[in-house]
C-alpha cells in the first residue's frame, strides 16, 4: 500500500484483514460474507467470493483516542476482495446512514481511498424517486464525502485489485436499510463490461440520471488535498466536527454536490 493513511496500520489480503502497528488500537476485523448482501445485488443468487470485505471500526493511535472520543467521531477501514458479485464488481449492499441519538439526524460520512479505485454511488433517496444520483470515481487519497440521509454504496472499480478505504463516521452510526432492500437495490447497478464499469438502471425506481463524476476539494469543510483525512484530524481535531454535529452544516448540506 503506497498511500499513507496517517497511522500505522495495513491491510491483510490472504485473509483479508488488518494488522496494527505499535501504538495503534482497533478491534478484531469482521468480515462481511457474500450470503449477508445477496439481496441488494443485481443477481441474487450470483456467484462471487464467500467473504466480500473486511471492516473494522473505530481505529487510530492511542494518543488520540481521547479526543476521537471526545468529538464523538469514529474512524473505520475497510478491505475488499478481488473480483465480481456476479455481472457486478465487488461492492457494499447500500444504505442510509440511521438517525444517530447524539445528534438527532442522519449523519455523514467522509471516504478517503487508500489502495485500488472506487466508485462512491450516492442517491438523494431511496423512495420511489432517487432524485440526484452521483457515481464518484475516486483513486488513492481522493477524498469523497457522503451527506446525511443519502443513499450510498462503495463500488470496487478495479476488479483486479484490493480496495481498502477508510472513513470518519459519528461515534452512535447506525444503517438503515429498510428502503434500499424494498427497492430491491440501489438505483444504478454497476456492471463490468469489457474491464470496464458500467451502470444500468434498477427498473424498481422511477427514471432517473446517473452523473459520473471526479472527486473535488471540499473547500467548505476545510478539507486539505494532498494529506490523509486521519493527518488533518491529529493537525485540527475539531476540522471533522460537522461529522459528529451535520446540523452545523446545514447551509453546505444544501444543494450539495459531492
Amino acid at each position: 500500500m503506497r498511500f499513507d493513511p496517517g497511522f500505522d496500520i495495513a491491510p491483510t489480503y490472504d485473509p483479508l484483514g488488518f494488522r496494527y502497528g505499535a501504538g495503534v488500537f482497533g478491534p478484531k476485523p469482521e468480515d462481511r460474507s457474500l450470503d449477508a448482501i445477496r439481496k441488494n445485488l443485481l443477481d441474487p443468487g450470483c456467484g462471487g467470493p464467500e467473504t466480500v470485505y473486511s471492516i473494522v471500526m473505530d481505529v487510530g493511535r492511542k494518543e488520540d483516542r481521547e479526543i476521537m472520543l471526545e468529538r464523538n467521531l469514529l474512524y473505520g477501514v475497510v478491505t475488499y476482495a478481488k473480483g465480481t458479485l456476479g455481472r457486478e464488481p465487488v461492492r457494499s449492499q447500500g444504505h442510509i446512514h440511521a438517525v444517530s441519538q447524539s445528534c438527532g439526524m442522519s449523519t455523514c460520512e467522509v471516504y478517503e481511498i487508500w489502495n485500488g479505485s472506487a466508485y462512491i454511488y450516492m442517491q438523494e433517496t431511496a423512495k420511489d424517486n432517487p432524485g440526484r444520483c452521483y457515481a464518484v470515481y475516486a483513486g488513492a487519497g481522493d477524498v469523497v464525502i457522503v451527506p446525511p440521509g443519502w443513499a450510498h454504496a462503495t463500488i470496487s472499480a478495479d476488479i483486479t485489485q484490493n480496495l481498502t478505504f477508510g472513513a470518519w463516521c459519528v461515534r452512535d452510526f447506525g444503517f438503515d436499510y429498510k428502503d434500499v432492500r424494498a427497492h430491491k437495490g440501489i438505483a444504478w447497478f454497476p456492471v463490468v463490461a469489457d474491464s470496464q464499469i458500467e451502470f444500468i438502471a434498477n427498473h424498481n425506481y422511477e427514471k432517473s440520471r446517473i452523473i459520473i463524476k471526479a472527486p473535488r476539494v471540499y473547500r467548505e469543510f476545510g478539507i486539505e488535498k494532498g494529506q490523509s483525512i486521519y493527518g488533518q484530524f491529529v493537525d485540527d481535531p475539531d476540522r471533522f466536527l460537522f461529522v459528529s454535529r451535520p446540523q452545523t452544516a446545514k447551509k453546505e448540506w444544501e444543494h450539495f454536490v459531492p
